[in-house]
């Protein structure tokens, strides 16, 4: 198995980078708002952290492509960065400090491109994420100061913690149903949306999430340290990884019960 522990290196630097950025900008008065076409909001701190991110990958990494949610893919090849400068931006512009700077590696394989390193780094929180293939998934403040993530050990729905972010999305796909009948059969249910969720099922402290509608951006960090934490990440039709455009994470063990439940058909 290739070693990818100098990207990993690599992506911990520019997340260090990016939280510079994005930290000195937040909660600022005076921070510049725009509604892209897509009717999402953008930041001046997104587009400084991502312009940030690509120069520097552009010298460190020339030969690899850079996937980033604000200024679109550049260059082509068997590697790609692939960046979120803030996922969670409408809590950004509100002063709510759950966001994070997503920095995966994605390389060619059979099917398409996977995830081989993700870093997820929440400033605001005081919280950074990571996995490398093949290395396990971390949680600290740096390479040498981490602790090893790993998801729980929950066997049964009904004892199931279950994070999501809105309801809208479920109703808009008809799939409102089923993801009521989730929520009433689960123990617990918490709306904290964005990358958190992901990184708590990783961490144990969630057991099942999940997004009805998400871009290659939001998904390829989060997809690897869930996975590298034993639990499974597929879209909503089961296809492992971050390419369905909908997500469902768990801790594996509920993972075929999650997907039942957000395919019922009424």
């Amino acid at each position: 198995m290739p070693d990818y522990h100098d990207d990993l290196r690599l992506a911990h630097v520019l997340a260090d980078a990016a939280d510079a950025v994005t930290m000195d900008r937040f909660k600022a008065l005076d921070l510049k708002v725009e509604t892209k076409p897509d009717m999402t909001p953008v930041s001046e701190a997104d587009k400084a952290a991502e312009e940030l991110i690509r120069g520097n990958l552009q010298r460190a990494r020339p030969r690899d492509a850079i996937l980033g949610e604000e200024y679109g893919v550049e260059g082509t090849g068997p590697r790609r960065w692939v960046v979120d400068p803030i996922d969670g931006t409408k809590n950004y512009v509100r002063g709510v400090p759950v966001w994070a700077t997503l920095i995966s590696l994605m390389v060619a394989a059979e099917g398409g491109y996977e995830p081989v390193v993700g870093v997820v780094s929440a400033p605001a929180l005081g919280r950074r994420w990571w996995a490398a293939k093949g290395g396990g998934a971390y949680t600290g403040r740096s390479l040498t100061s981490a602790t090893p993530l790993r998801v729980s050990n929950v066997s049964r729905i009904k004892d199931a913690s279950f994070a999501y972010s809105s309801l809208t999305g479920w109703e808009e796909q008809g799939r409102l149903d089923g993801f009521l009948d989730l929520t009433r059969a689960c123990w617990r249910t918490r709306g904290y949306g964005d990358f958190w969720p992901y990184m708590m099922v990783a961490e144990g402290s969630v057991d099942i999430c999940a997004e009805p509608e998400l871009s290659l951006w939001d998904m390829a960090a989060p997809a690897i340290v869930v996975a590298e934490a034993g639990g499974s990440f597929t879209g909503l039709d089961g296809r492992p990884g971050p390419h369905s455009g909908n997500a469902a994470a768990s801790n594996g063990v509920l993972h075929e019960e999650l997907l039942g439940y957000l395919n019922q058909r009424y």
